[in-house]
């Protein structure tokens, strides 16, 4: 029996929206295709992790489960360079003024990120941490 991986190669072809305004012209990027392999242009490797499983979830709960691709600089042409599954690390690339590219998450990504969870268990809930005894108490002082 085959060990259970927890990465994938993942190809992906982008594309580019131009729009013209009133003048000013306006460059959009996209993935135009993603599948799974490395015979893309671009090939990344997508890869679950144990402190993202509750992120995991959510975004495959969500109306539309989706894939999120670090392009590098915004306002730069994008570069990709990781690819994730969870809307926390993308969000925290978002935050570093990257630029974050997302498509649909393929049937077959999301039949391997819900083994994945089966396999490794939900995100435990999270929930008071407990404080070692007389912490954040005064203590008394005798004379």
């Amino acid at each position: 029996m085959t060990a259970f991986s927890n990465h994938r190669a993942v190809s992906l072809t982008l594309d580019e929206q131009t729009t013209r305004i009133k003048g000013f012209v306006s460059r959009r990027h996209f993935i135009r295709e993603l599948t799974l392999g490395d015979d893309g242009p671009w090939t990344l490797t997508l890869q679950l992790t144990m402190t993202e499983r509750a992120a995991y979830r959510f975004n495959l709960t969500s109306e539309t489960p989706r894939l999120f691709v670090r392009g590098g600089d915004a306002g730069e042409p994008p570069v990709p360079s990781a690819i994730t599954a969870s809307q926390d690390v993308a969000g925290s690339w978002m935050d570093g003024e990257q630029e974050v590219l997302e498509v649909a998450m393929p049937l077959a990504i999301q039949a391997w990120i819900e083994a994945y969870l089966s396999r490794h268990g939900e995100a435990p809930p999270e929930g008071r941490k407990k404080k070692r005894k007389g912490a954040g108490r005064a203590r008394e002082i005798t004379p």
